[in-house]
């Protein structure tokens, strides 16, 4: 099975992966692309623990262009995730405000949305398929790195330390995917921080649609195909939308955050709970959440980090990526694709700069990402403001007031093609820099 994949010959580099989230799973299939050789830890002793939860995760056109590299992969997503090229938005009252197309952006590549366990496990059974060694039920407890000692015959490495066993396992390179609460951190900043409160919390549900259906009031939303609409408000916003030609429906919103949750994703939530953030909103956003089923409602805590100085341990043979380097605000739309970037850049500064310069692919892959990233995360927070504060005098004017920024530099986009064309001049940059040796 893994024979039928195309990959690079045997670079000789050995990677390890903690964390198979989307930006673990990434990594660790473009690694293996490029011929690295791959192991990948995850806590979970079931991979199903990952995808059973969840609800829509979007893919812009910038992050898709991987899976399209992945034999299957994008096929198989775009099975399963909405058919929709716009964004109808509403005012909290019910009144329509204005649709936003996306159809223009088809000739950047492609969109794909859909539940985040769907998406996640053709993306975790590709990389079973190519044979990537995994060993889940794996919680890594502490990383290190060495120059190496040449009198000793100890070469330069880096490495996880097991919880429970206390096993150490040794690479070339490690990557630190495991999320906002990453060990990675700690050597990457020289000390334990914690995640903050964004001050936002969301409600997120997923389930099928056939009570919707029946209900005069909601039925629009799923008979007619899949839809996509967004209710904006004072401090809430609220998006729904059907997938599956109207089989299955979603809804999510934010809301201010009182502290009523623990930070963890899967923290039960209760729609009569939820409905007491939405006094005064229209019936059918009411209707909508008083139809979830029991069980199928999440309120989850959106942690946030402080903008970290670097990417990359001191030794620069560690690597954070995705939440571990840098967390979303789903506003932003770009979490989830920024993440399958930063494993496209790192596999391929590691193809470029060889086994024998590591610490030059990690600097290289750290200043390709660096400003990008930052730039595309500052979006959450314009869009959330851009909603929550609207002047409504000034957008029932100017509707596209309230559209969502689709920018052509971060959407048009080919993290791969972008290394090969900046790598070399990103590595004299260093150089200069006094930051890469030779």
């Amino acid at each position: 099975m893994a024979n039928k994949y195309p990959r690079l010959p045997p670079s000789g580099i050995s990677v390890i992966v903690v964390g198979a989230g989307f930006a673990g799973l990434s990594a660790a299939i473009e690694a293996d692309r490029k011929g690295h050789s791959v192991t990948l830890l995850e806590k979970v002793s079931q991979i199903e623990e990952i995808t059973r939860f969840g609800d829509i995760i979007s893919f812009d056109t910038n992050g898709s262009k991987a899976f399209e590299r992945w034999p299957g992969v994008v096929d198989a997503m775009e099975a399963v995730a909405r058919q929709t090229t716009w964004l109808d938005l509403y005012h909290h009252q019910g009144q329509f405000v204005t649709r936003q197309s996306f159809l223009n952006e088809k000739k950047w590549g492609r969109r794909i949305n859909g539940h985040r366990g769907e998406l996640h496990d053709i993306v975790w059974r590709h990389l079973v398929d190519r044979g990537i060694n995994v060993r889940l039920d794996t919680r890594v407890e502490d990383y290190f790195e060495s120059d190496g000692d040449e009198e000793k015959g100890i070469k330069p490495h880096a490495g996880v330390v097991i919880a429970g066993s206390g096993e150490r396992l040794v690479a070339d390179v490690v990557i630190a995917a495991e999320g906002v609460r990453s060990r990675g951190r700690k050597i990457v900043l020289g000390f334990d921080e914690n995640p903050k409160s964004s001050g936002y919390a969301v409600y997120r549900a997923w389930f099928k649609s056939d009570e919707v259906a029946k209900n005069p009031l909601l039925k629009h939303l799923v008979v007619n195909g899949d839809t996509h609409q967004g209710f904006i408000g004072p401090d809430i916003h609220f998006l729904c939308s059907t997938l599956k030609n109207g089989s299955e429906i979603n809804w999510v919103f934010t809301h201010i955050d009182d502290g009523n949750i623990e930070e963890s994703w899967q923290f039960p939530g209760k729609p009569e709970e939820a409905l007491k953030y939405l006094d005064g909103w229209c019936p059918l956003v009411h209707e909508l959440v008083k139809s979830t089923p029991e069980g199928r409602l999440i309120d989850h805590k959106l942690v946030y980090r402080d903008p970290l100085p670097t990417f990359i341990s001191p030794k620069a043979r560690i690597a954070l990526i995705g939440d571990s380097a840098h967390p979303f605000l789903p506003t932003s739309i770009q979490g989830a694709s920024q993440s399958i970037e930063d494993g496209v850049v790192l596999a391929t500064c590691l193809e470029l700069s060889g086994k024998g310069n590591i610490p030059r692919a990690l600097r290289a892959f750290e200043k390709l990402r660096y400003e990008r990233v930052h730039k595309a995360q500052a979006m959450g927070p314009k869009t959330r403001e851009r909603w929550h504060k609207a002047d409504w005098n000034q957008v029932w004017k100017n509707p596209t007031m309230i559209h969502l920024e689709r920018e052509e530099w971060l959407l048009n986009f080919d993290a791969e093609k972008d290394v090969y064309d900046r790598y070399e001049e990103v590595v004299e940059q260093l150089k200069a820099e006094g930051r890469a040796k030779l």
